[in-house]
């Protein structure tokens, strides 16, 4: 493989998850407001998630080899794919973070005057963080990983992520109740497509 094209996605990998790192210290520090209700349980998914990127890069792979035994065309698209979709992972979780505003928070919670948000990334699927997450984390397969760390830990983060979302979903439905049903009905949950919402929609 060449070097160059090893280096390359490896480095903007790399940028984007300091960057990805950056966006949530910013917005912890700007995270303020009365809590409502909070579900301490969806800290524990977190670690979940957490482990998903861990076991990501459990298995090395060796430098200047492929993430798949294919000739160097293949290579370079497969690079590409990653260095988009690192980028594209970083803005969708930027731009949630930011339509969220002072209602994000790491603890699933609900605040006094807290509002169901629908615009922005809430438009494609409920829970984009968690999406552009999911990018970030097959991005960094991609670039650092072996193929079989990215099966396992696609199957951990989801596993994480589904607790997350039912944890504040429930939250967000006895806060919102009807409003909440109709947007759950409407918009998919973590990928924007229809099957999604049976997986993670149901009450708690």
């Amino acid at each position: 493989m060449p070097r160059w094209l090893y280096l390359l996605p490896l480095n903007l990998v790399t940028i984007g998850y300091l960057a990805f790192g950056a966006i949530f210290l910013f917005m912890r520090k700007r995270s303020r407001g009365q809590t409502r209700k909070a579900d301490r349980r969806s800290i524990i998914a977190i670690f979940i998630q957490a482990l998903a990127f861990a076991i990501a890069w459990m298995i090395p792979r060796k430098p200047f080899t492929p993430f798949l035994p294919v000739d160097w065309r293949t290579q370079y698209i497969v690079a590409t794919l990653m260095v988009v979709l690192v980028l594209a992972s970083l803005i969708f979780v930027a731009a949630a973070v930011r339509t969220l505003g002072k209602q994000w928070s790491l603890q699933a919670r609900v605040l006094e005057h807290h509002e169901l948000i629908r615009h922005g990334p809430y438009r494609i699927v409920r829970h984009p963080i968690y999406t552009g997450m999911f990018g970030m984390l097959v991005a960094g397969s991609l670039a650092y990983g072996h193929w079989l760390s990215l099966l396992i830990a696609s199957v951990v983060y989801c596993v994480g992520t589904i607790i997350r979302i039912r944890s504040e979903e429930k939250l967000l439905r006895q806060q919102f109740g009807s409003a909440y049903e109709e947007y759950a009905r409407e918009v998919p949950a973590f990928i924007p497509l229809g099957g999604t919402r049976a997986v993670v929609s149901q009450k708690s």
